[in-house]
């Protein structure tokens, strides 16, 4: 046995170290691989057979990356580049799919981070999903419909080459709305003369799901709320803190809300807002879903809010439970340690990756319960798998029904990643245990379709 442990050891690292070479410079990519390697040793140890077969070797390569120039014209009649990216990471157990982010930090490592993350989340659900992800270094925030329309369609009049139905299913991110998915299938449904399920995150009257704005929110509320059930504690009376003002942290406070929580923090890129009387959700929503506008706002509608300009203090408001929901690496270890002294029980990823390695240390140093991103933000991508079952039958679900699916798949999801931890010999590192529930099923998928 320790013969098989060190080569499997030897195999992880050897894997690290050709990423690293590979992609010189794409540090999140590297972080998410590393995570996931980190965990598989006692994996390889028991199955021998991932290792003669190569299986780590083709995970971290993606079976396809295509980047390409987007050409559009402002409102004032001036040419404008931007990069577009499209990386089809593993195609094992399903069509690709993954989102589209629009932001300016976009460049290939942080499209390759997300479509590996991608690859494993979509395993958890148990849907017949691969894993990809796109995008481009587009800001959307100041422009006008116009603008985002023109650049959307020429993003799609290169990316259209490259997805279907029945191939690569995008989906929204950051940057990438209800308005975005609009402007990038009507040039789609255009150039390929076809309406078919090629995008999720639809609009409600042309084949979107009802729930799937909530998804990702709501689920990663039901997943925490899952995990606090088996220490005996629930989120009825719990101080929850949230970054982020996105659909993910705007639904996680609806549900965090509707379970009996307070919610006391939210932000933008700009700052935060602190709310000691509860985030009231209604004004957030007319703030960021209607008008457009920053988080500053509500201070000036509800008095004994206070807002800070810039977010690195967020996470020092006292809190029982936190929701990062904003970025990747937006909580280090410092802030980690403040959460920690201040009495904080939970931590759920709504993002992907925002906490950074010493952060998640220090969590489990402290017993902390924590629930990485791939397993606890998997709602999003859950709907649009059952969106593309609506497409697929040409039905619409009542948003009832579809809630109802989320939720059992967000429980199945703590169910596989805690069977998995206390298999692997971790007990409640539910990291391990999704790193180690997700790969498996892509390794076997991969072992049965041979050397592709």
């Amino acid at each position: 046995m320790e013969v098989i442990q060190v080569a499997a050891n030897t195999i992880t690292q050897a894997v690290y170290e050709q990423v690293l070479k590979r992609n010189p410079g794409e540090v999140e990519f590297h972080q998410a691989v590393k995570e996931v390697l980190d965990c598989l040793g006692p994996v390889l140890e028991k199955h021998p057979e991932y290792i003669k077969a190569g299986i780590l070797e083709r995970l971290v390569e993606p079976e396809r990356q295509i980047i390409f120039r987007v050409p559009w014209q402002d409102d004032r009649g001036n040419l404008q580049v931007n990069r577009g990216f499209r990386v089809q990471f593993n195609s094992a157990l399903g069509p690709y799919k993954g989102g589209i982010r629009f932001h300016p930090s976009v460049y290939l490592g942080i499209i390759k981070f997300l479509g590996f993350e991608q690859v494993l989340k979509n395993s958890l659900t148990g849907l017949m999903m691969g894993g990809a992800k796109g995008g481009a270094d587009f800001d959307p925030k100041g422009k006008s419909d116009n603008e985002v329309m023109r650049f959307c369609q020429s993003f799609m009049n290169e990316l259209y080459r490259y997805i279907g139905p029945d191939t690569d299913i995008p989906a929204g991110d950051i940057g990438v709305g209800g308005r975005e998915i609009g402007f990038m299938f009507g040039q789609y449904k255009r150039l390929r003369n076809e309406f078919t399920g090629v995008f999720t995150g639809k609009g409600l009257e042309w084949g979107g799901l009802l729930v799937r704005t909530e998804a990702t929110g709501y689920g990663l509320v039901y997943i925490v709320g899952e995990a606090l059930k088996a220490t005996g504690k629930s989120i009825k009376g719990m101080t929850v803190s949230i970054s982020g003002a996105g659909n993910v942290a705007i639904y996680a406070t609806e549900k965090v809300q509707q379970l009996g929580g307070k919610v006391v923090t939210l932000s933008d890129s700009n700052g935060f807002i602190y709310d000691p009387d509860g985030v009231d959700l209604d004004t957030v929503k007319q703030l960021k879903e209607v008008e457009r506008k920053r988080i500053k706002e509500y201070v000036a509608i509800h008095k004994n809010a206070k807002y800070t300009e810039g977010c690195g203090g967020i996470w020092n408001a006292k809190c029982d439970i936190a929701l990062p929901c904003a970025i990747q690496n937006e909580l280090d270890e410092a802030a980690a340690k403040t959460l920690v002294k201040n009495g904080c029980i939970a931590i759920g990823e709504g993002a992907n990756m925002p906490c950074i390695p010493e952060a998640v240390k220090v969590f489990h140093a402290n017993k902390v319960l924590f629930v990485p991103g791939k397993a606890a933000n998997a709602g999003g991508v859950a709907v649009s798998g059952l969106e593309m079952a609506q497409n697929s039958q040409r039905i619409s679900w009542a948003f009832e029904k579809a809630d109802a699916e989320l939720k059992n798949i967000m429980v199945t999801i703590y169910k596989n990643i805690s069977q998995a931890a206390q298999e692997y010999g971790c007990p409640g590192n539910f990291v391990a245990g999704a790193n180690i529930a997700g790969f498996i099923k892509v390794a076997n998928a991969m072992l049965d379709q041979g050397l592709v």
